[in-house]
């Protein structure tokens, strides 16, 4: 079952209660439920689904994707059920889709903050909003963020970036980093994929980026959406102004939901794309799995040597030192961990040569050209 309980990010106006967490601005009258069918007015306050969790799952950073973010960093990920979009191709559709999809049934409990905090800390770990909108449990993210914060342990978001610049100010304090995605390269595009303008999205990366949260931008190849090199130049450009080191992670699409007639994204159109990332300027382009292990890997903008090596699974080989490259000693962008060994802010040791090259080999033999591999935006 899923708990209704009390809300923040509303205020009154004419005729009833209007929530500002996301640009929809729902105007809720008594009995009324949001867009995202997690908030609803109860008499004079709001109430939202989004203090439970549908899972409690551990996995490493880069499966979010976070490329260059504590590579190696392990998260325990939750999961509040809902979704301001309503996309056709959504992987993760029976816990973002809650209360829109009759089949988006969801098993949920509340969420103990002090417990989950606590786990985290106690592994040198993070916390993750992911799968479904986190956004959405912006309450939940601030309570995290007040226990997790004094403790060290990090919190990230998995996000479409559908939010008011209000409620932006509000949880970019609590948050270490954001992957948005960037789903279309146009309003009518966006809106015919999400049911959402793409304006808000763009202008919430922009003031993520601003308050020094870090930020990664991910982006489904989708046929007549994002697919074509004139939107693919459009959204890499959008990309490279908020930093030609900002990440640009290619995703795979996956035909699933309302869309599972579609073809999945050929390698060779995703190399394309990333391809079209590098003239607009943009220094780390990844596509975690149907490019080998050459599309996961972060390179010195300034001499080429390969500084992090990623397996499928996420496994993380560091060679920065200090964030810096190894070999000419430029500065790669990014939120890295110092080298010393121990440390469990750290990122995993590197093993030797011999081992790293058997352990490669065995993951290129294992990845699926049709497994997108990484957790899907909503």
């Amino acid at each position: 079952m899923v708990a209704w309980v009390p809300a923040d990010f509303y205020r009154a106006v004419d005729g009833g209660l209007q929530c500002t967490l996301c640009p929809f601005r729902c105007r809720l009258r008594d009995g009324d439920t949001g867009a995202c069918e997690v908030r609803r007015r109860d008499g004079d306050r709001v109430l939202t689904a989004t203090w439970s969790t549908t899972v409690e799952h551990w996995s490493s950073v880069e499966r979010k994707p976070f490329y260059h973010f504590r590579p190696g960093l392990p998260l325990l990920t939750l999961a509040p059920p809902g979704c301001s979009f309503r996309c056709d191709y959504c992987v993760n559709h029976r816990v973002s889709q809650y209360g829109r999809d009759p089949d988006a049934r969801v098993t949920a409990h509340t969420v103990d903050v002090g417990k989950l905090v606590g786990s985290a800390a106690e592994r040198g770990a993070g916390l993750a909003l992911s799968y479904s909108e986190p956004s959405l449990a912006a309450e939940l993210t601030l309570e995290l963020g007040a226990r997790a914060g004094p403790l060290g342990v990090p919190l990230v978001w998995k996000s479409n970036g559908f939010l008011t610049p209000e409620a932006v100010e509000r949880v970019a304090p609590v948050l270490a980093a954001v992957n948005i995605d960037v789903k279309a390269a146009g309003e009518s595009e966006h809106r015919r994929l999400t049911g959402a303008s793409l304006a808000p999205v763009l202008e919430a990366a922009r003031l993520f980026r601003d308050a020094g949260v870090w930020v990664e931008i991910s982006t489904p190849v989708i046929p007549g959406t994002s697919s074509d090199d004139r939107q693919l130049a459009s959204i890499a450009g959008f990309v490279a102004s908020l930093g030609a080191d900002t990440p640009w992670h290619l995703l795979r699409f996956t035909p699933t939901y309302r869309m599972g007639d579609h073809r999945p994204t050929a390698p060779e159109r995703l190399a394309s794309a990333a391809r079209v990332g590098r003239a607009a300027g943009l220094r780390h382009i990844y596509v975690e799995r149907a490019l080998g292990a050459t599309g996961r890997a972060t390179h010195c903008p300034g001499c080429g040597v390969e500084v992090v090596t990623r397996g499928v699974w996420g496994r993380a080989e560091s060679r920065l030192r200090g964030g810096s490259c190894p070999a000419c000693g430029e500065r790669i962008a990014g939120v890295w961990d110092g080298d010393a060994p121990g440390d469990p802010c750290a990122g995993p040791r590197p093993e030797d040569a011999d081992a790293s090259r058997a352990r490669a080999s065995r993951e290129e033999a294992s990845e699926s050209p049709r497994a997108s591999g990484s957790e899907q935006p909503t």
